[in-house]
């Protein structure tokens, strides 16, 4: 059964059931307040719910009391059936743009003004797109592949919405203490004491004592007027100078990052009540990776690690999948070789093993060269012997390159679509000149699409993990937590591309642990089916983030 939710207007929800052929059975309009207290009802048949967004929808009823099993995010399925080179042909991918392709429906939940201007547009009719959503699937070249991916990106945002409905516990005080110890004192209205007497040192470095190293056209001029032969004032290229300014302000750069980024502005405004609740935006990137629209959940740093701690009773289970990305190549290439290297549980020791390369570091950069499209340095060096060890897994990439160049599309496992790219260097029409840059452009088109179809089924594999995971963890605890609410039992708190923190009670720590490693396994049958590679996670129980590592 699906239950399609939209809004006719102000204050108001429409509810439409359907059986399993989209046949409508029945139809309603609550109020936005009694919304929780249907849906809860509702919910206890199991239906998936179709709406134009989770981030919209789901919030209200996670706090109403209601977590919800299954669901159809539309827009993000519009978006996915929009693009796919397994739907070119189909109505969907034909028809003029509409409000369906754009990133976020209007939210029609009242404003706190006194008075309404003006009336909120009525939703488009979800049912129709849902109908419309399946006949393109139905119709295109791989339908079995992009009914997983759509549904994979629809539970992906309903835990999205959970993570920032239970939040990733954090403790000020520690954080404050973080701070003080790295940045020194808090002073308001002024740089920290240890940052303000780097900026000293630099300052005296460069006989300028009005450069401001938080401007870098200011700072750059400075440094050039020392005598320093710089294009940048990036600390990559910092690094390879020789002059008494380079280690204080290296220096400054990593303590003001962090000032900037997770200082006490940062504290102040995304932690309250001891949780950090950032805004996740999955799919928000071209390959299929989430984004963060808030709290920069997915950078950060090492430093503020310490102050993730879990509540009295409870423990945090950080899971890490194990060299994903080159895992993911493996089995989508079928390189028997790079599959059988990686029944180690460290892959890049299991190609030193195999007689690949002589060092794990030969191996590491070896691969991620392959998949990035390196050819300098150890990157480079170490490419021909990888692409003699794993000759499948590097021609799969290669092939991506070579359509990426040529203007092609490619499409990951489960088949999201890259954007088209570029052929103007086979454009006879233009000049030697602008086909001299189109060919270069083309080339780093080429290593997008490379990277592309492996980070992007990467992010699937990771997909499925937190979707398998998720109903393993609501299963925890036996039938005596039926009633207990998300946050109450074990919970997920926290993704980062390839790894995943859950909040667990400490008696059910140890069967979180393994539910992360099974949930790891299912994921690669899942998307590969049989293919013999493995999937291997570390796992720490800990009572601090930055102890996992």
């Amino acid at each position: 059964m699906y239950v399609a939710v939209s809004s006719p207007g102000a204050g108001r929800v429409e509810l439409v059931e359907l059986d399993a052929e989209l046949v409508e059975t029945a139809r309603f309009e609550v109020a936005r307040a009694g919304l929780a207290a249907w849906a809860a009802e509702r919910e206890r048949g199991r239906p998936r719910w179709v709406w134009a967004d989770t981030a919209r929808w789901y919030p209200a009823l996670l706090a109403g009391g209601v977590r919800i099993d299954r669901s159809v995010d539309l827009r993000l399925g519009r978006a996915i059936l929009r693009n796919a080179s397994a739907t070119v042909a189909t109505a969907l991918a034909r028809s003029p743009r509409d409000r369906w392709d754009a990133s976020r429906s209007p939210d029609t939940a009242p404003s706190e003004a006194l008075f309404e201007l003006d009336e909120p547009q009525p939703d488009d009719d979800p049912v129709e797109e849902l109908r419309r959503q399946r006949t393109a699937i139905a119709e295109s070249t791989a339908p079995g592949r992009l009914a997983l991916l759509t549904a994979a990106d629809s539970v992906g945002a309903l835990v999205a919405v959970e993570m920032q409905h239970a939040g990733l516990p954090w403790d000020p005080v520690r954080h404050d203490r973080i701070l003080t110890e790295l940045l020194g004192a808090r002073t308001p209205g002024a740089r920290p004491a240890r940052m303000e007497a780097l900026v000293a040192r630099i300052r005296s470095a460069l006989d300028d004592a009005e450069v401001n190293p938080d401007s870098p056209p200011a700072l750059l001029k400075s440094l050039q007027r020392a005598g320093l032969r710089v294009r940048s004032t990036s600390r990559w290229e910092l690094k390879g100078v020789d002059h008494p300014v380079v280690e204080p302000l290296l220096a400054y750069k990593k303590l003001a990052r962090l000032y900037t980024a997770n200082g006490w502005a940062w504290l102040d405004e995304w932690v309250h009540d001891g949780r950090f609740r950032p805004v996740y935006v999955p799919a928000g990137v071209v390959t299929g990776r989430w984004a963060s629209d808030g709290g920069g959940a997915l950078q950060l740093p090492q430093q503020v690690r310490g102050a993730v701690v879990p509540d009295p009773g409870w423990k945090l289970v950080v899971a890490d999948a194990a060299q994903l990305e080159p895992r993911v190549l493996a089995a989508m290439s079928g390189d028997a070789a790079m599959a059988r290297a990686g029944r180690a549980h460290d892959l890049y020791q299991g190609m030193v093993d195999a007689g690949a390369v002589e060092t794990r570091s030969q191996a590491k950069y070896g691969m991620l060269g392959a998949i990035y499209g390196g050819t300098t340095g150890e990157s480079g060096r170490m490419r021909p012997r990888i692409e003699r060890a794993f000759p499948r897994a590097m021609a799969y990439v290669e092939a991506a390159a070579r359509a990426g160049e040529g203007g092609e599309v490619v499409s990951t496992w489960l088949g999201r679509t890259s954007p088209p790219g570029r052929d103007a260097a086979y454009d006879e029409t233009r000049s030697e000149e602008e086909r001299a840059r189109a060919r270069t452009d083309s080339r780093a088109w080429g290593r997008f699409t490379r990277n592309f179809v492996v980070q992007g089924t990467a992010a699937e594999w990771a997909l499925c993990w937190m979707g398998s995971l998720r109903r393993m963890l609501w299963d925890l605890g036996g039938a005596d937590s039926s009633e207990l609410a998300l946050a109450d039992r074990p919970h997920l708190v926290f993704f980062l591309h390839d790894e995943l923190i859950v909040h667990a009670p400490q008696a059910l720590a140890e069967q979180v642990a393994e539910a992360l490693r099974a949930s790891a396994a299912d994921a690669g049958r899942i998307l590969f089916g049989d293919a013999p590679v493995e999937f291997p996670v570390t796992v720490a129980i800990v009572d601090s983030y930055a102890d996992a590592k």
